[in-house]
């Protein structure tokens, strides 16, 4: 009895030492679980300090000084520009490698301006950033309708020698380095210069003539000089001037102040076209309806070298501009796109495009989702009327006639 006894003794004090052991071993989990989170918290506490002490040692900083390197002494030193005071021989901290510098580059001094700490990226205006399109206009050379000849020129001059130079090279010729499209206003030069952006692979940077034309003398030619410098830093790239003949227009000899500073800038221009600088990878387009009154210079070969004439669409191009528009619009009934291009003599693409908008308004107000026949014929109507109405002719009232007011 004694022996079960003592059996039922060990039998419990085991349960109890494995009971023991089992909560031993809970509480260690729970310990390193524990740990671990703490070691995170710890980490993560770490960071925002790190972070703050770097905050508050740019807070502490001093400015640093923009300078213009001028010129490379052979000791070591640099001669350099700043704005604060004429020109400083300075001395350049280990951590800035001499490779990297050369004359025109823009360094970073210490506050006392003697040594150099760092070099700086190229300065870029930030209006000529902003002609960059990130963006491609969504517009193909399908889109284009009545001007297949100037897209197969424009292919050539432009995307050609972009995506394959090495067949110039081979017959050893030099391609174009820009082209001018001219034409009466709506007949589709601004729309092929977005079908090239969509098209090609290249950056493309769009601008209107008067941006370049700045208030202060120097400033319009400092601008076309940055821009073709990020043109040739982003290519392959195209340049596209919409309305050229804003900046290059026939220059005079007796002029205001204004006109003046017209003229350097697009003698920048042309110099930045032909100067010295190869543009091998950078092509021009410019755009006007005024080719009367540019300047021959521009025009000379070696600058726009191909000139392609955009003109008001023949009666095949107006079928085809019809069919372009009205692939979209929803239609009932039989639409003669012959008898539409008949009734549109003169009409431009801008026009065209103009009288299925107005058709679509005529179908609004009889209450339809639909575009018929009759409602393109009175928009023709419409856009026609609209058209002698550009140029209003007011009648000078005479001494007899009444008026009602005083």
């Amino acid at each position: 009895m004694d022996n079960d006894f003592k059996e039922r003794e060990i039998k419990s004090s085991e349960d109890k030492i494995s009971v023991l052991i089992k909560n031993d071993e809970d509480y260690t989990r729970y310990l390193e679980l524990k740990l671990k989170q703490l070691e995170e918290e710890r980490k993560r506490l770490l960071r925002k300090v790190e972070y703050y002490r770097n905050e508050v040692e740019k807070l502490l900083a001093p400015p640093l000084i923009e300078a213009y390197v001028e010129d490379l002494i052979p000791d070591g030193r640099v001669v350099v520009k700043s704005s604060s005071g004429p020109n400083l021989i300075v001395t350049v901290v280990n951590g800035v490698e001499i490779s990297r510098l050369r004359p025109g580059c823009r360094v970073a001094l210490n506050q006392r301006g003697s040594a150099i700490v760092d070099v700086l990226p190229e300065r870029i205006d930030p209006l000529v950033q902003l002609m960059e399109i990130i963006e491609k206009p969504n517009v193909y050379y399908s889109d284009i309708g009545g001007l297949d000849e100037q897209v197969r020129e424009l292919r050539e001059v432009v995307e050609l020698p972009l995506r394959n130079p090495e067949l110039f090279a081979e017959l050893g010729i030099e391609p174009p380095k820009g082209v001018l499209l001219h034409g009466p206003p709506g007949c589709g030069k601004t729309l092929l210069a977005k079908a090239v952006a969509t098209e090609s692979n290249a950056t493309f940077i769009a601008l209107v003539g008067s941006e370049l034309v700045q208030k202060y003398i120097g400033e319009g030619a400092r601008l076309v000089r940055e821009l073709f410098n990020y043109a040739r830093k982003k290519a392959p790239s195209i340049v596209f001037i919409d309305e050229l003949d804003s900046i290059a227009s026939r220059r005079l000899e007796i002029g205001t102040s204004g006109e003046r500073e017209v003229q350097r800038t697009f003698m920048q221009l042309l110099a930045e076209i032909d100067g010295f600088k190869p543009l091998d990878r950078v092509k021009i387009i410019g755009a006007t309806n005024r080719i009367d009154i540019l300047d021959p210079a521009i025009l000379r070969p070696g600058r726009l070298d191909r000139i392609i004439e955009v003109p008001l669409p023949s009666r095949k191009g107006r079928v085809e501009i019809f069919r372009i528009h009205l692939r979209k619009v929803k239609i009932k009934g039989n639409v003669d796109l012959d008898l539409l291009a008949d009734l549109t003599e003169g009409f431009s693409g801008a026009d065209i495009k103009l009288v299925v908008t107005e058709a679509g308004y005529f179908a609004i107000r009889n209450k339809r989702t639909y575009i018929v026949l009759e409602d393109l014929l009175k928009a023709i109507e419409k856009v026609k009327n609209k058209k002698t109405l550009r140029n209003p002719v007011y009648e000078i009232p005479s001494s007899d006639t009444k008026l009602a007011y005083k």
